[in-house]
């Protein structure tokens, strides 16, 4: 038969063991917040290992986060334990994680500790918010698309009453006509932009950076700007099927509001890469183009960066909306996604294309 201090030492080494095999992250602090231990899944999630982080106290390891110094304390006097499903845990080294957290009262060594159990949810987050995003877009396009129909009618009424009238006044009175004909023609051009593009795109296989090479040359011309181009590209990326023209206005809208955002001073990096297991509209895609925009202007306001693509609106007091828009339309086609991130000193827009392994496996090789 085991002595008591057999089965106790068994009954740790059991508990280690079971805690070592967990996928869900564990982390066990002290009465002063200092990490005790640390399971493989919590290693790998803070990518940090229990010999660097042994010790540290909890806000030594993160700078923001709701899980809070006074939260953590008041759960050792209450032993009321929680969960919190969104919580950012921010590191002292810039880096940031979204989790799912349950933290709960235990006695280890006849003292209390906190054990905290993190389930890191960003993918799910983001998943769920693009296919969100992507329907709200698609109800807004479709209202825009309705709307702009019902202008455009009475517009080209508008305008062939005018021109008929034209004909019967004097040369004085043609002023009054010609302005209706000119406004009725520019909102006739605002309401096709609005619905966008209207022709299918003709597919061709080519090299990316060919379209990438002609969108720099033309913001090159431009050198006004003051701006400093810089080009990151993997030429290990072989040819993929895509419309040259559809792709380039996508890109190069993205590119002039760049432009516009940093008048006349910072940098733009146009940078591609190979991206894999990549989630497109809801599908995950094993093997994707990724195709980077980077600016360091002063960032898209929050409040419209979840609205960012939909036609009308704008970050910029003279933008009218509509470029972002049509370029999400123009990747949309592509069977693409146009996505963004965002903060003061670093914008980035990211278009993943699909890449078939079928034409292109040994291009690949």
């Amino acid at each position: 038969m085991h002595n008591r201090q057999t089965i106790q030492e068994l009954k740790l080494s059991y508990q280690q063991q079971l805690a070592n095999q967990m996928v869900t992250a564990v982390v066990v602090l002290d009465k002063q917040l200092a990490i005790q231990y640390l399971n493989p899944a919590a290693e790998a999630l803070l990518i940090k290992s229990l010999n660097k982080l042994y010790g540290l106290t909890f806000t030594d390891v993160f700078l923001s986060t709701a899980l809070n110094a006074s939260c953590l304390f008041d759960l050792f006097a209450s032993g009321q334990e929680f969960t919190n499903s969104d919580v950012i845990l921010e590191f002292i080294d810039g880096g940031r994680i979204t989790i799912e957290v349950t933290a709960s009262s235990v006695e280890f060594n006849d003292q209390n500790h906190l054990l905290l159990e993190f389930k890191q949810i960003d993918q799910q987050k983001q998943i769920s918010n693009e296919v969100f995003q992507q329907q709200q877009w698609e109800s807004a396009r479709d209202l825009i698309k309705g709307l702009a129909h019902e202008i455009k009618n009475p517009l080209g009424g508008l305008r062939g009453a005018a021109q008929l009238l034209n004909k019967e006044l004097n040369q004085d009175q043609q002023e009054y006509t010609a302005m209706i004909i000119e406004q009725a023609d520019r909102l006739t051009n605002l309401v096709d932009r609005l619905l966008g593009p209207n022709q299918l795109p003709r597919m061709t296989e080519q090299n990316i950076h060919l379209v990438l090479e002609k969108v720099h040359q033309l913001i090159s011309y431009d050198e006004s700007k003051g701006i400093t181009l810089n080009r990151d590209y993997d030429p290990s990326i072989p040819d993929i099927i895509f419309d040259e023209d559809k792709l380039q206005q996508a890109i190069l809208n993205i590119v002039s509001n760049a432009c516009q955002v940093l008048d006349h001073k910072g940098s733009i990096t146009i940078k591609t890469r190979i991206a894999s297991n990549q989630t497109i509209n809801g599908k995950r895609t094993k093997l994707c183009v990724q195709i980077s925009i980077i600016d360091n202007g002063p960032g898209i306001p929050f409040h419209i960066q979840d609205t960012l693509f939909y036609p009308m609106v704008s970050g910029r007091q003279n933008g009218t909306g509509l470029g972002l828009s049509i370029s999400q339309t123009l990747i949309h086609q592509h069977q693409g996604k146009l996505s963004c991130n965002s903060r003061p000193g670093h914008t980035e827009f990211i278009i993943l294309l699909p890449l078939t392994l079928t034409n292109n496996k040994e291009k690949l090789s």
